[in-house]
């Protein structure tokens, strides 16, 4: 979601500064981005909701936190059509954002010891693995796939080393 705009879109715009700009200051971000939640609010853009949930779920060292962004971010992304999405950025589909969203969830449940949930996630990213790009940002996707796959498998609640978000 990242990718170069179709149009310009300011609250995406909003959404990718406060990612970047908090970049070293977590709570910033967060700050940034519950402001631009209040704006956006709960039936707002789907695109822009997605987006920001799924950001700020990142932010969250506590899992239970990171887990009410996630579901909110997976609620967002089907309610989208792919006509908002190519709006967006016309190399941008929706099935693409499934592995990412699961994967998160998977990890999510994983880290709160809900290994049965974990596991209906994991193999949900799994099916919409295929969707990802070749490319170096499919590659971490596919990778942290099977990162989780094996920690659920392990019943290992910690935070992996390459989770995004804040340092441990």
């Amino acid at each position: 979601m990242t990718a170069t705009p179709t149009s310009p879109d300011p609250t995406m715009e909003a959404i990718g500064r406060a990612v970047t700009e908090g970049s070293g200051d977590v709570e910033a971000a967060r700050r940034k981005l519950l402001a631009l939640w209040s704006t956006i609010g709960v039936t707002g853009d789907p695109l822009h909701r997605c987006t920001l949930a799924h950001h700020l779920a990142d932010l969250h060292e506590d899992p239970a936190l990171a887990l009410a962004w996630d579901i909110r971010a997976l609620d967002a992304a089907d309610a989208l059509t792919e006509q908002r999405v190519r709006e967006h950025h016309a190399g941008l589909h929706i099935a693409g954002f499934y592995p990412s969203l699961h994967l998160n969830l998977a990890d999510d449940y994983r880290r709160l010891g809900s290994f049965d949930a974990a596991t209906e996630h994991i193999d949900v990213a799994r099916a919409h693995a295929p969707s990802l790009p070749q490319d170096a940002y499919g590659a971490m996707l596919r990778a942290a796939i099977e990162q989780v796959a094996e920690a659920i498998t392990r019943r290992d609640t910690a935070k992996r080393a390459s989770a995004p978000g804040p340092a441990a």
